[in-house]
């Protein structure tokens, strides 16, 4: 079976180092990562950044695996699952595992779920050890109001 193991980046729009956020969730992909997973980081450079959060994440990555992607072009979750969908159909991967945080982990099922619609590919979301903020919780709130919306682009999208 092969897996890619993916994880979504996280920034507060003014950092230049890893964002603790970003950190938790890359620990808890070092945990999940098998040797012979593929590992695709997803994040993009805030407008006057060195360095994407993809970049960075991929830097501090040490655990053994088979490859590793980097896309710096996901903006947002619904540019993360749109480009797992299609990293997922390229490499014909059987299984995604999605690491983010446990405030984020529903929204970003729905949208990966969604974007390997038709593929025969599963998906599963571990999620990160790190506490919930609470404007982090608000915005992921009131992001609900268009996820199903954004499921349909995910799913259209290939």
């Amino acid at each position: 079976m092969s897996r890619l193991v993916v994880v979504f980046g996280y920034s507060d729009r003014s950092a230049v180092e890893l964002h603790p956020v970003c950190a938790a969730r890359l620990a808890r992909a070092h945990a999940e990562a098998r040797p012979d997973d593929i590992v695709l980081f997803s994040g993009w450079a805030r407008r006057g950044l060195p360095a994407a959060e993809a970049d960075l994440m991929a830097s501090w990555w040490t655990a053994p695996i088979r490859s590793r992607l980097v896309d710096r072009s996901a903006r947002t979750t619904l540019g993360n699952a749109i480009g797992v969908g299609r990293a997922a159909r390229r490499l014909g991967v059987d299984e995604v595992v999605v690491v983010t945080s446990r405030w984020h982990a529903r929204r970003a099922a729905l949208l990966v779920r969604a974007s390997l619609r038709g593929s025969g590919t599963s998906a599963r979301v571990v999620v990160a050890d790190e506490p919930a903020a609470v404007p982090s919780a608000l915005r992921e709130l009131a992001a609900w109001a268009v996820a199903p919306a954004l499921a349909l682009v995910a799913a259209r999208t290939r």
